[in-house]
């Protein structure tokens, strides 16, 4: 299951890879926001971290106006390793090297055709497992 959040700047983004998820058949949950209205992100940031904490889901997408502030917010959670992604190789990376689990991405900065292509690369690709990269996220988290 996905996690999906964002603010007023993520929200029409945030239609758009939810069509892609259904065209997919890929389930998520949606945690708002649901309309252009003004809103914090920080809300939305926080829900999706819970959600992915507490298990609800396994992973992430994060959107609002430049994909920083919601990135910033999502990782203030410890287990949480949000990645803000404007191009499919970061998405990649992060997956393959730093097993992000939530894509974080900016509204205002993304296209949907290009979005919706980043979604797909961070969802389609696992964790490498190395050791190295498993020794780094385990520096990651502690302190």
């Amino acid at each position: 299951m996905i996690a999906l959040g964002c603010d007023h700047g993520g929200y029409e983004l945030k239609q758009e890879i939810k069509k892609y998820l259904e065209e997919k058949e890929i389930p998520y949950k949606d945690y708002g926001c649901d309309s252009l209205q003004s809103t914090d992100y920080p809300i939305y940031a926080k829900r999706v971290a819970h959600a992915i904490l507490d298990g609800e889901c396994e992973k992430g997408i994060l959107i609002c106006g430049t994909g920083i502030g919601i990135s910033i917010t999502a990782n203030k959670f410890k287990g949480i390793r949000a990645a803000l992604c404007s191009d499919c190789f970061s998405a990649e990376a992060t997956r393959l090297h730093n097993d992000a689990n939530i894509l974080a991405m900016g509204g205002r900065v993304v296209g949907p055709g290009l979005a919706v292509k980043i979604v797909d690369t961070f969802l389609n690709t696992p964790f490498s497992g190395e050791e190295r990269h498993k020794r780094r996220i385990e520096q990651m988290e502690t302190d």
